[in-house]
């Protein structure tokens, strides 16, 4: 049960005292040698309990039992009999749920659904208490009895109607219930003894004790203040003869305070004269600095006109000296191929006289030789040999001829690998451009796919942490402004297409951060090594002073009714971004054109608009007035919006490398299998190719073996002189015919040496003046970056110099006013003041003296006519302040006295305890030697605990065992020797008990139902319920013990019948 609200304890004063009854039990129960009890009408002169005990008690649809009652308790003793299952333990359960025990409380259930009745949406419980004599409860509301009823519904909550015993309700709440318990003193499971109560009323005090320490201490507080308004009291009685004084010095302050005004004045003149000749002096070094700005433009456009006119004047060369150019190659070009041809003709003529001459000595060779030969006798086996020597020289020619082929399909198959080879190595350098163009596209995916839960990771994946560490650096004041950046996170461009366009304008600044000063710069500049690598480009760092407003560029900014300007293009928030891109890249003067021809015609082709430097396309493309450049960039990188968009693209274009690659694959496999076969096929030719130049040369060596017999030979030795003079003048043809291809060839050489020279020397001047125009072209850029920095640098001065002389002009202006004000002020203070007074102290002490002399005094005034009102305001200030003095000592003896009573009601509540704990251990003492048992109980109050041993052996004989090592029938006994002893020392006008005796055997049982009827007799005022298996058909004949005989429930049963014991028990159920 929950604990009892403190609300509804009663006082000290009304709380009950123990009856005499309750004393003189403890005689009764020590006498050992009493075990009986005899239950008759002249045992015992104590009448029936008046209040709190049960009447009776009516279940329906609770555990497993549809209907338990009604029926009706005595007043003393009530057996509840019947064999397991037949509602016994139903009836206890019910009477600790319905008067507002927890579930758990039962041991039957953790939860109050678990015992509606299965099958049933709820179940009831009914309990009348009995309510009478002077102690009952609200007497003239509930009546004689209070009916408890409760309603257990199927999903675990519970209600509860508290009737009167006419069947009125009178409350629904639980709150009720509890009073009704905490007034009749009926606990479950809780201390029983008043000791809980007293601790309660302990603590009760000390906080009592702790508030009135509080109240001290406020009482001092408000004393002090009472204590301050009555000295302000007592200073304002005394201060009413200073008055006259205060008025003298008032009026005095008035003369001061009129000249310190003029004083200020002065001194605020002074300032601003002060101010106004710093201002002059820095306008005129302003205008010293735009002079010199202007000359260092003038200088710096014209260096790059100069530069520019030498790369146009280089240009102009090299294109006239182009088709020239071009016309001397093709010259050397047609020149080498006749050299070649003149020199393969001498060549074919020189290698055809060298076989002549060859021819001419072997014929001459032979015919020395047949001249000689005079045996005519081997003349048929010199026609074998010469029949074999002309067969052998036409299986050369065949040889020969194969060769040629042979050699001609070597040269296709060299051709055509060497063709594969370079075609294959072409496809690899695509194959590695591909690979990284996939791998460049597949970066920016990656860098896409994760800017779309956080954009500025386009800026790099290491950006986010680099802002929060400048967050967190910021915070901790490192910097005197946080940072600004990247730019191209505070940009967004107003027209989507023109992202591209405005990313090639501003290309690295995109990723730039602004600093205030260079202390700051500094900071980030540390900051950022320890994101960005060694050897890695770091974003550009702009130092320049943060202002909360954007320049005023509408009288530099270019102008078209169609196209806008990057600055016009581009939403920008903060003020230092878009004055940081004016100062670094001049936006207010770069049109934004998205067609590339109407941006040529309106840049080159006519005069460009007013102070437009150059514009972009929507490619990417740079225009100026006489030059164009192509944008590399294909898409914008950082202010693309349609991020979607972007990576469906961009995922397609890595789809399509890889598809691409696949081919790549697909070709260069495709050509290694043909530069594989062709290499086969090669090598079988050069094998063939081979053994046909052995064939010819074992041929060709077998001829000369033949033709080089020594044999004498009879033959037509006119036929071989006519041959060999035929040979000659072959010859001599031959070398005429070499001699006029060998002027030619060196007629052609001369020529092609002549080409070469002039091709040679036109390349080296296009060269020379390719040379020239590079570092032009260096020059010209930078000087173009110079042009625009003097531009950018004069446009600073000029908006320096405009702002500062508006100032300027507002500082002379307040002059004026402080000029005229002076002179006011001064006659204003003659006035007051005739003569000039020398004032120290500063105008606005003045004020606050003269106004809280003021103040005084009015106070003053407006107490001076009634002395006798201030005279009582002091005397009830000083009252007030006395009474609570005293009221203060007072609280404080008040706590000391309380301090003093609490120690002695501690040493009570702890005597008290000490008697209790006396008490209990004598009746289980005595209470166990009624079987000459003996035992323990120890108390231990610190740790709340109690531990009880017990001996079943006679006296001092055994040593005390533990609970658990006693016999089931030991242990039975021993705890209801230990239940008794706890009832003895409990206030509670009912107890109950559950299956006491289960496992006692007869001697035990027959002394512990003597022990209880023993105690029920002489504690008749309490109402005793013990439930029990046992049919107790031994207990003695007597009213005060009523017995309730439980059948076994049969099927279908929805009422269990309790048979009356007796018709004296009948008369009083009724």
């Amino acid at each position: 049960m929950a604990k009892r609200k403190e609300e509804n304890f009663v006082s000290p004063e009304n709380a009950k005292r123990p009856r005499q009854e309750e004393l003189e039990d403890l005689d009764k129960d020590g006498d050992e040698d009493e075990c009986t009890v005899s239950f008759t009408n002249g045992t015992s002169t104590l009448t029936a309990a008046e209040v709190g005990i049960i009447e009776s008690i009516q279940l329906r649809n609770f555990m497993c039992h549809s209907m338990l009652g009604p029926f009706k308790f005595g007043s003393n003793v009530n057996f509840v009999v019947g064999n397991n299952g037949s509602g016994k333990s139903a009836v206890l359960t019910a009477l600790i749920v319905g008067l507002g025990g927890k579930a758990i409380a039962t041991n039957r259930g953790s939860s109050l659904k678990g015992f509606v009745k299965d099958g049933q949406n709820s179940a009831d419980i009914s309990i009348t208490l009995r309510n009478r004599g002077d102690d009952a409860y609200r007497a003239n509301v509930y009546g004689d009895t209070i009916v408890v009823q409760q309603h257990i519904s199927v999903d675990g909550g519970r209600s509860y109607k508290l009737k009167s015993g006419a069947g009125t309700i009178v409350s629904t709440k639980k709150e009720e219930l509890v009073a009704i318990l905490d007034h009749f003193n009926i606990q479950f499971f809780m201390k029983a003894t008043q000791l809980e109560q007293m601790k309660e009323d302990y603590s009760y005090i000390m906080e009592t004790k702790e508030r009135t320490k509080e109240q001290i201490s406020q009482g001092e507080e408000r004393l002090t203040e009472l204590k301050r308004q009555c000295l302000e009291k007592e200073e304002r009685f005394q201060n009413i003869a200073g008055l006259s004084t205060m008025k003298t010095n008032l009026e005095y302050l008035k003369h001061e305070m009129a000249w310190a005004v003029v004083n200020e004045i002065e001194k605020q003149l002074n300032a601003i004269r002060d101010n106004i000749r710093i201002g002059e002096d820095r306008a005129a070094r302003l205008n010293r600095k735009m002079e010199e700005q202007q000359v260092r433009l003038n200088d710096a456009e014209n260096k790059y006109k100069d530069i520019q006119d030498k790369l146009e004047k280089i240009s102009q060369e090299t294109n006239a000296r182009a088709p020239e150019c071009m016309a001397l190659k093709a010259d050397l070009t047609a020149k080498k191929r006749n050299f070649n041809e003149a020199e393969v003709l001498y060549n074919r003529s020189l290698n055809e006289y060298k076989a002549l001459k060859k021819d001419d000595e072997q014929l001459c060779k032979k015919i020395e030789e047949l001249k000689k030969s005079s045996d005519q006798s081997l003349e048929p086996e010199r026609l074998e040999r010469q029949k074999k020597i002309c067969w052998l020289k036409e299986r050369v020619k065949s040889l020969q001829d194969q060769e040629n082929s042979v050699n001609q399909e070597i040269e296709q198959f060299q051709q055509a690998i060497e063709k594969y080879k370079e075609e294959h190595t072409r496809l690899r350098r695509e194959e590695l451009d591909v690979k990284q163009a996939m791998n460049y596209n597949q970066r920016q995916l990656k860098e896409l796919k994760d800017s779309k839960t956080d954009r500025i990771k386009r800026f790099g994946s290491h950006v986010p942490a680099l802002l929060e560490a400048i967050d967190d650096a910021y915070r901790r004041g490192h910097f005197t402004h946080k940072p600004v950046g990247p730019l191209g996170a505070c940009i967004y461009p107003r027209d989507p297409e023109l992202a591209l366009a405005i990313e090639s304008c501003l290309k690295g600044l995109l990723q730039a951060y602004c600093c205030h000063n260079h202390a700051d710069e500094r900071v980030l500049q540390a900051m950022m090594k320890r994101f960005y690598p060694p050897g890695t480009s770091r974003p550009q760092i702009i130092v320049s002073e943060f202002r909360h407003e954007i320049y005023d560029v509408k009288h530099r900014a270019a102008y078209h009714p169609e196209y806008p300007s990057v600055l016009t293009a581009l939403e920008i928030d903060n003020a230092v971004v878009a004055n940081s891109l004016i100062d670094m890249r001049g936006i207010e003067s770069v049109l934004l054109i998205k067609n590339n021809s109407v941006a040529r015609a309106i840049m080159q082709s006519q005069k460009p608009p007013k102070n437009c430097r150059e514009a972009f396309t929507a490619d990417g493309d740079q225009v100026f007035a006489g030059r164009y450049y192509s944008s590399e960039s294909t898409r914008p990188k950082f202010l693309s919006r349609d991020v979607d968009s972007e990576i469906s693209d961009m995922e397609n274009e890595v789809e399509n490398k890889k598809a691409q690659l696949v081919k790549l694959h697909q070709h260069l496999s495709a050509l290694e299998k043909d530069i594989k076969h062709n290499d086969e096929l090669l090598k079988r030719c050069q094998l063939h190719y081979k053994e046909l130049k052995m064939k010819i040369r074992k041929t060709i060596s077998e001829i000369r073996e033949l033709e080089n017999i020594e044999e004498h030979q009879s033959v037509d030795i006119a036929t071989l002189e006519d041959e060999a003079e035929e040979n000659k003048m072959k010859m001599k043809m031959v070398e005429e015919n070499m001699e006029q291809q060998k002027e030619n060839m060196e007629h052609l050489k001369s020529l092609k040496i002549e080409a070469e020279n002039k091709y040679d020397a036109m390349k080296l001047k296009i060269n020379q003046l390719s040379e020239m125009a590079d570092p032009l072209k260096d020059e010209l850029d930078l000087a173009d970056t110079e042009v625009d920095n003097q531009k950018r640098g004069k446009r600073h001065y000029e908006d320096k110099q405009k702002e500062h002389l508006n100032t300027l002009n507002k500082k002379k202006r307040e002059l004026d006013l402080k000029e005229k004000e002076l002179e006011e002020k001064m006659s204003q203070a003659r006035q007051i003041c005739p003569e000039r007074i020398e004032v120290k102290k500063s105008a606005s002490i003045l004020d606050k003296e003269i106004n809280r002399l003021r103040q005084k005094i009015q106070a003053e005034h407006a107490s001076h006519g009634d002395r006798e009102e201030i005279m009582k305001q002091y005397q009830e200030a000083r009252e007030n302040y006395l009474d609570l003095d005293n009221k203060v000592r007072t609280l404080r003896r008040f706590i000391k006295l309380l301090e003093e009573i609490m120690i002695h009601r501690f040493k009570t509540y702890q005597q008290f305890r000490r008697c209790l704990t006396l008490r209990c251990k004598l009746y289980f003492d005595n209470l166990l030697s009624q079987r000459a048992y003996c035992g323990k109980m120890n108390f231990d109050h610190k740790s709340e605990t109690l531990t009880i041993s017990v001996q079943p052996g006679e006296g001092n004989k055994a040593s005390f065992n533990d609970m658990r090592a006693l016999s089931g029938g030991e242990r039975s006994f021993s705890t209801v020797c230990f239940i008794l002893s706890l009832w003895s020392i409990a206030e509670s006008p009912f107890r109950c008990l559950d299956e006491f005796d289960v496992y006692m055997d007869m001697v035990n049982r027959r002394i512990a139902m003597d022990m209880i009827l023993k105690m029920a007799d002489s504690q008749r005022f309490r109402q005793f319920i013990l439930l029990t298996p046992q049919s107790m058909s031994s207990l003695p004949s007597s009213k005060l013990i009523r017995i309730l005989r439980m059948s076994d429930p049969e099927r279908g049963q929805t009422t269990l019948p309790f048979r009356p014991v007796t018709q004296e028990e009948d008369d009083d159920q009724s």
